[in-house]
C-alpha cells in the first residue's frame, strides 16, 4: 500500500492526534483466503464481526493508550514501508471500526459516545427492518441451551457414515420422483390452488424449522455459539431464521461452508423422506402434505437458499469457495468505485480489490446480484398481486419507495454534499444529468419498432372432415395421405364380418318369404297380405344393410387434398360410427385465425385501414415465417375460441372461463382476426396447427410501450 496517491491525506489532521485503541473485549482470530492471511475482529457484546488484511492488522495491533494515531502509523510505516497502509486507508479503516463500535477513545466521554453509537446502530437496524419489511427479521429466543443438551446426538449425526446414508436416501428419492414424473407434474399444476395453500405453508414452515436447526447444529458441533433464533418475514410470510454469524470466525474454510450448507442438507433429507411417503401413501392429507414439502424444498432452495445472488446460504458458500470475504459489500463498493472513477472523475478513489481476478469477480457479481434482486422483487410482487391484488399493489408501492425513492434521495444528497465530489461535483452532476437525459431520449423519445403478437390456429378456407359412416375394422387406405382426390373417390376401406352375416341372413329370409308368398298366391290363401308386409320389411332392412356395406368404403366429400397423417396407424383397429379419419382440404388455400385480446385490439383498430403487415409462424416451424396476403378484423367481441388447442388446458395461452364446461370459452373477450396464408416451400400447412401472428405496428418509444403493457397487466388482474 505504498502508492504515493494513498500515502498522504488532506484530512489526516483530524485523526492524527487522537489516542485510539481496540476495545479490550474484542477477540481476534486469523483466517486464510486465497493463501493470504486475514484477521477477524469479533465483539461478543454486540456480535459484530469485521475482517481486516494483515497490513491493516499491523497498524491496529500497534494501537496503545500511550501513543497517538500519528505515532502508530509512523511506526507501522517504518517497520514496513512497502506494505503499510496509507493515511487514506487508515482513515477509512478507523471510520469503519468506529461505526462497528470496536474502538476505544482515551476521553471519558467515549463511553457516552459508545452507547450513543450503539443506540444509533439499533435505531438504524430497526429503520432498516421497516424499510425492508418484506425481508424483516424478528428475534424470539436463544437456542444455545437446547443445542448444548443435544450435542451428543449432534456428534452422532455429523459423522462420515451419516453422509453416506444421506446420499443414499436422497438418491433413492430422486429415482422415486423420476419414476413418478408424470404424476408429479400433474400434481404440481395444483400446488397454488386455494385449497392447497394451507398445506403448502405448513410444509414450508416445518421444512424451514429443520433447515435453521441444521445450520445451528453444524455451527454448534464445530464450537460456535448460536444465541438468536426468530422469525423472518419473506414477502410478509413469517418463516424461521437462526443467527450463526459466530461461524464467520472459524479458521477452517470448510467448516464455514459446512455451516452454510447444513440447512439445505437437513431440508433435502426430510424432503427425500417426504418423497417416499408421497409415493407410497394413498390419497389424503398425509400424501398432500408430503407433496407440498417436496415442492417447497425444491422452489425455495433454487430461488433463495442455494442461489448465491441473494445473501442466503449459497452466498456464504460462494464467498468462502472463491475466498472473497464480504463479497456483497465489496461488489457494491466496486460498482461505486467504477462510477466515481470513470463517470464522476474523482481522483483519489481506490478499488476494494487488488488483483484483476478479484475485480472481475466483484463486477460480475455486483451486476448479477442487482439484476437478480430486481427480477425476484418484480416476480414476488407479481405473484402476490395475482393472489391478492390490493396486497400486491401495497407491496409494490412500499418497495418502490424503499428501493427507489429512498436510494434516489440518498443519491441526490451524495451529489450535493459528499466531500468526495468536492473537486469534481460539476462533472458528477453533469454526468448524472447526461445519463438521465440519455435514458429519457432512448426510452421516451426515440421511436422503437413494435409488434402485436397473438395466438391462432391454421384452418383451410374450404375443408371437410372425413369420418366413418358405419362401424367396422379399419382394413386399409385406398388413397395415400397427401394425394389429390376427386369428389366421391375412395379414401379408405373398412370390413365388418358381422354385417356380412346379417345381410346374408336377411337375404335368406327374403328368399324364404318370396317362396311362401308365391305359394300363397297360387293357393289363394288369406295370409298373402301378411307375407307381403313381411317382404317389404325385410327388403327395407336389406337395403339399409347394403347402404351400410357400401359405406364401409369411405369416400371424399369434395375435391381437394386428402390429409390423413395417422390413418395407417389405425390398421386393424375397430372404429365406431363417426370416428374421424382425416380431412379433405379444398383448393381455396389456408387462413390463420388469430385471437387478439380486447385490450390489444384497439392498437389494430387505431391504424388507418386496420391491421397492416404481418407474418405467421407455426408451432414447430418458427424459423420459417409465412407471409400474409390479406387480413380481416372481425370487429365484434367473442368468447368462444376457434379451436380448443388455443386454451391453456391444451397447451395454448388463452385462459378459459371458470364456467366454460366442455366448451372452449375464453375468460376474456377477444376479437378474431383472419389472415390469408401464402404457402412457402418446405413449410407444412396442416389443418388445426397452432402458431402466432405478428402485426407490424407504428414505431413508439419503449417507455410508452412498457407503460401501456404494465397498465394492461394490472387491468387484467383487477378484472380477474
Amino acid at each position: 500500500m505504498s502508492d504515493s496517491t494513498r500515502t498522504f491525506s488532506d484530512v489526516w489532521y483530524r485523526v492524527a492526534k487522537q489516542v485510539i485503541t481496540l476495545r479490550p473485549r474484542v477477540d481476534v482470530r486469523r483466517q486464510v483466503f486465497r493463501g493470504e492471511r486475514w484477521y477477524v475482529l469479533h465483539d461478543p457484546f454486540n456480535n459484530q464481526f469485521f475482517r481486516v488484511r494483515p497490513e491493516a492488522w499491523a497498524f491496529l495491533a500497534r494501537l496503545r493508550p500511550d501513543r497517538t494515531v500519528e505515532e502508530t502509523w509512523q511506526e507501522t510505516l517504518d517497520a514496513d514501508p512497502d506494505g503499510a497502509p496509507g493515511q487514506e486507508d487508515v482513515i477509512q479503516l478507523l471510520a469503519q471500526l468506529y461505526h462497528a463500535n470496536l474502538l476505544l477513545y482515551r476521553e471519558a466521554a467515549d463511553s457516552e459516545q459508545f452507547f450513543a453509537r450503539y443506540k444509533k446502530r439499533v435505531q438504524r437496524e430497526r429503520l432498516f427492518t421497516w424499510w425492508n419489511l418484506m425481508f424483516a427479521r424478528i428475534p424470539l429466543f436463544d437456542p444455545d441451551t437446547l443445542l448444548n443438551r443435544l450435542r451428543p446426538l449432534l456428534r452422532l449425526l455429523l459423522r462420515p457414515w451419516a453422509a453416506v446414508v444421506w446420499l443414499g436416501v436422497v438418491g433413492l428419492a430422486v429415482k422415486t420422483c423420476v419414476d413418478h414424473a408424470g404424476e408429479l407434474a400433474a400434481a404440481a399444476g395444483q400446488v397454488l390452488a386455494p385449497s392447497n395453500l394451507l398445506l403448502l405453508y405448513a410444509g414450508v414452515i416445518f421444512l424451514k424449522v429443520l433447515h435453521e436447526f441444521g445450520h445451528a447444529a453444524v455451527c454448534k458441533h464445530f464450537g460456535g455459539e448460536v444465541h438468536t433464533m426468530g422469525v423472518m418475514l419473506l414477502v410478509f410470510s413469517p418463516l424461521p431464521y437462526v443467527d450463526v454469524t459466530s461461524s464467520w470466525a472459524f479458521r477452517e474454510r470448510w467448516k464455514r461452508i459446512a455451516v452454510a450448507g447444513g440447512g439445505m442438507v437437513a431440508e433435502f433429507f426430510v424432503a427425500a423422506l417426504a418423497a417416499f411417503v408421497w409415493a407410497a401413501a394413498g390419497p389424503g392429507v398425509v400424501r398432500d402434505l408430503a407433496f407440498n414439502m417436496m415442492i417447497a424444498a425444491g422452489i425455495t432452495t433454487v430461488l433463495f437458499n442455494a442461489n448465491p445472488l441473494l445473501r442466503y446460504d449459497g452466498y456464504y458458500i460462494l464467498a468462502d469457495a472463491v475466498q472473497l470475504p464480504n463479497l456483497y459489500q465489496r461488489a457494491q463498493q466496486m460498482l461505486i468505485f467504477l462510477a466515481e472513477k470513470h463517470l464522476f472523475g474523482v481522483p483519489r478513489v481506490f478499488p476494494p480489490a487488488e488483483t484483476r481476478r478479484e475485480r472481475t469477480w466483484l463486477v460480475v457479481y455486483g451486476v448479477l446480484s442487482v439484476a437478480y434482486r430486481l427480477v425476484i422483487f418484480a416476480g414476488l410482487v407479481w405473484f402476490v398481486s395475482g393472489q391478492f391484488l390490493l396486497l400486491g399493489m401495497i407491496a409494490a408501492v412500499f418497495c418502490a419507495v424503499a428501493w427507489g425513492v429512498v436510494p434516489l434521495v440518498k443519491f441526490v444528497k451524495y451529489l450535493s454534499s459528499s466531500p468526495k465530489l468536492e473537486r469534481t461535483r460539476p462533472r458528477a452532476v453533469g454526468a448524472t444529468l447526461g445519463i438521465v437525459a440519455g435514458l429519457v431520449v432512448i426510452f421516451g423519445l426515440i421511436p422503437a419498432p413494435q409488434k402485436l403478437r397473438a395466438p391462432g390456429v391454421l384452418r383451410a378456407v374450404a375443408f371437410a372432415e372425413v369420418t366413418t359412416a358405419v362401424e367396422g375394422e379399419f382394413e386399409r387406405l385406398e388413397t395415400p395421405s397427401g394425394a389429390t382426390v376427386a369428389a366421391g373417390q375412395a379414401l379408405a376401406r373398412l370390413r365388418n364380418p358381422e354385417l356380412d352375416l346379417q345381410l346374408a341372413s336377411a337375404q335368406a329370409q327374403r328368399d324364404e318369404l318370396r317362396s311362401l308368398w308365391r305359394s300363397a298366391l297360387q293357393q289363394g290363401t288369406s295370409d298373402r297380405a301378411a307375407l307381403e308386409l313381411a317382404l317389404r320389411t325385410i327388403e327395407t332392412r336389406i337395403s339399409t344393410m347394403e347402404d351400410k356395406r357400401r359405406s364401409l368404403v369411405v369416400t371424399a366429400p369434395l375435391a381437394g387434398t386428402w390429409v390423413a397423417p395417422r390413418a395407417d396407424d389405425a390398421r386393424g383397429r375397430w372404429m365406431t360410427r363417426g370416428t374421424a379419419l382425416g380431412q379433405v382440404i379444398g383448393p381455396g388455400g389456408y387462413e390463420f385465425t388469430a385471437v387478439v385480446p380486447q385490450g390489444e385490439a384497439s392498437r389494430l383498430f387505431a391504424r388507418e385501414g386496420g391491421a397492416g403487415r404481418a407474418v405467421v409462424r407455426l408451432r414447430g416451424q418458427a424459423d420459417a415465417p409465412l407471409p400474409v396476403s390479406g387480413i380481416v378484423v372481425i370487429q365484434a367481441e367473442q368468447n368462444l375460441l376457434p379451436s380448443p388447442a388455443l386454451a391453456v388446458t391444451h397447451g395454448g395461452d388463452i385462459a378459459l372461463a371458470r364456467d366454460a364446461g366442455d366448451q372452449p370459452v375464453a375468460a376474456e373477450s377477444f376479437y378474431e382476426v383472419r389472415a390469408r396464408i401464402e404457402p412457402r416451400p418446405g413449410v407444412a400447412l396442416l389443418q388445426g396447427i397452432t402458431g402466432r401472428i405478428a402485426f407490424a405496428l407504428p414505431a413508439e418509444p419503449l417507455g410508452w410501450q412498457w407503460a401501456r403493457e404494465l397498465r394492461q397487466v394490472f387491468q387484467r388482474r383487477a378484472v380477474e
